[in-house]
């Protein structure tokens, strides 16, 4: 069962005020030299990251070179179900969409901040979506935003002024974490009510880094990292159980990462942190994130 939130919990209020922060900063014309400043910072905070249509084609070019047997699973993209768990901000579709354009439709494992909350039942409906004898490609990670000033954690939003938190759900569940910290609040309990549930599991999975974050020299970059290394804990947990109902001859390729959101006029980008491919039986076929970097 779970236990109802505590009086000191995170409110719904609470974190909606945390996640929709915005300042006046930044701009809504993007000049000439942001899109330089926005992919200058990307390089120092996050080197190795690739544009999303680079990574789409650099993925499905390794996946078809690879060795004989990944080939002959990942010969045919009509035979290749993509399954996604990013963040629902509209700001990633981005990815999808150039992913999309291979292997047609995605089959949507996340929720806020990235996190695969449709757990094993939804990549067990996903196995068995999969078409006859074909494989699955599984992108997950948190996103982070970058505006046209450079500032990390922030993005400038179509139609709005200014830039915003990117991702909110993580700027709030970073801002809980600090205040239990501190001591200015307690810890969640498990919520019993599905109003604001996700938000408080993405506070609960972050907490375990909070010494990270708080040493970190800039923790609006370090948070996404802290953030993937939870959701890439929960997605090899998901994967490790469900991965029975994928049939033979049927692969699982995982590629994690951490997706980059950038201003209008700038690529979208994608820091891979794994790029592997696993049987059914979840052994590991191939370790391609070399290659892929």
């Amino acid at each position: 069962m779970f236990r109802k939130i505590k009086k000191r919990g995170m409110g719904f209020k609470s974190s909606m005020n945390l996640a929709y922060v915005a300042d006046d900063k930044g701009s809504d014309a993007v000049a000439a030299g942001a899109c330089a400043k926005v992919i200058e910072t990307i390089g120092e905070q996050y080197p190795g990251a690739l544009t999303s249509d680079q990574l789409a084609q650099k993925v499905n070019s390794l996946l078809k070179a690879a060795e004989a047997k990944i080939s002959t699973a990942y010969g045919d993209d009509s035979k290749i179900l993509l399954a996604t768990s990013l963040c629902c901000d509209e700001v990633n579709r981005a990815l999808e969409k150039d992913l999309q354009k291979l292997y047609s439709d995605n089959f949507s494992m996340g929720g806020l901040a990235g996190f695969a909350f449709g757990g094993v039942t939804s990549f067990g409906a996903m196995a068995h979506h999969i078409p006859e004898n074909g494989s699955c490609v599984v992108l997950y990670g948190p996103h982070v935003g970058i505006d046209v000033d450079g500032h990390v954690g922030k993005v400038n939003r179509r139609g709005r002024h200014g830039s915003g938190a990117c991702c909110g759900s993580a700027t709030a569940a970073a801002a809980y974490v600090g205040q239990v910290m501190a001591g200015e609040r307690e810890e969640m309990e498990n919520p019993e009510d599905i109003l604001d549930a996700q938000q408080t599991w993405v506070g609960a999975k972050l907490l375990p880094y909070a010494g990270r974050l708080k040493e970190a020299d800039q923790p609006s970059v370090e948070l996404p990292y802290a953030l993937y290394a939870a959701q890439d804990e929960l997605m090899l947990r998901i994967v490790g159980a469900g991965c029975g109902e994928v049939h033979e001859p049927g692969l699982i390729c995982l590629l994690g990462g951490i997706q980059i959101n950038t201003p209008a006029g700038t690529p979208e980008y994608f820091l891979p942190k794994r790029f592997e491919v696993r049987t059914n039986k979840y052994e590991l076929v191939a370790d391609l994130l070399p290659e892929l970097l």
